[in-house]
């Protein structure tokens, strides 16, 4: 009989090392991608946490408050609520740094299209930006700061209304070396409070910013005075127009 034809059976497919290798490194970069994004919504929440604490406690203080209390040994710093300050005062410094504060969400685009057409490198900063950086971060011009500043911009226009956006600015500004917060600042330059500033005094403390080591309210240079008379034009107006209104007051 003839014999029966013996079929060869194929060796079972073997996983070589490159593979493992390759199905290694797959299996670790996925493991360090699920962390990464872990620890990147650990971060997002804590900001967020950070920001809403804010929203209700007034901040200690910031880096670059801090850091010049290390540098000077002692700074002069007075809390106070929003109804506590003239309303001419949030009406002047709005009016000097960022005059549609109350109509934008964080960020004005008109000034940022002027700033770029000019072909200038700042002074497109809003209030909520300012703030941002006065509380959460530090002082510079990197774009790792500048990146981190727009998200937490967004964030707490979110979270926090606009007056409390521009008290927790009055209260962090920095108006002349060490001085920091619009009622020292009252009490270091006119003998007042915050809550007796007229619309001159108030003028003259928003035409110290964004240079306040470099100007003084109580004794102004020809600059500020000008600068001020600005000021008082621009806060009328704004009260006039209804760009004030978010302030209340």
């Amino acid at each position: 009989m003839p014999r029966a034809k013996q079929t060869q059976k194929k060796p079972p497919y073997r996983t070589g090392a490159p593979h493992r290798a390759f199905m290694g490194v797959a299996n670790a970069l996925r493991w360090l991608r699920r962390w990464v994004l872990r620890l990147a919504a650990l971060v997002l929440v804590l900001l967020v946490a950070w920001v809403l604490l804010y929203r209700f406690v007034a901040p200690p203080g910031g880096l670059f408050m801090w850091q010049e209390y290390r540098r000077l040994g002692e700074i002069s710093r007075n809390w106070v609520p929003l109804d506590q300050i003239a309303p001419v005062m949030a009406r002047s410094v709005v009016a000097a740094e960022d005059a549609n504060f109350c109509r934008h969400w964080g960020f004005d685009m008109s000034a940022i299209r002027q700033v770029i057409e000019a072909g200038a490198m700042r002074g497109a900063s809003t209030i909520s930006q300012q703030t941002v950086k006065n509380v959460f971060l530090w002082h510079g011009r990197d774009w790792t700061r500048k990146a981190l500043e727009s998200g937490i911009t967004l964030i707490v226009e979110t979270a926090w209304p606009k007056t409390r956006i521009v008290e927790v600015y009055l209260n962090m500004a920095e108006f002349d070396e060490g001085v920091f917060g619009v009622d020292a600042a009252a009490q270091h330059y006119f003998n007042v409070s915050a809550a007796e500033l007229n619309a001159v005094q108030a003028a003259r403390l928003a035409a110290l910013l964004p240079s306040p080591k470099t100007r003084d309210a109580a004794d102004p240079s020809a600059f500020v005075q000008r600068r001020a008379a600005q000021i008082m034009d621009g806060a009328a107006t704004i009260e006039r127009d209804g760009r004030a209104d978010c302030l209340g007051g």
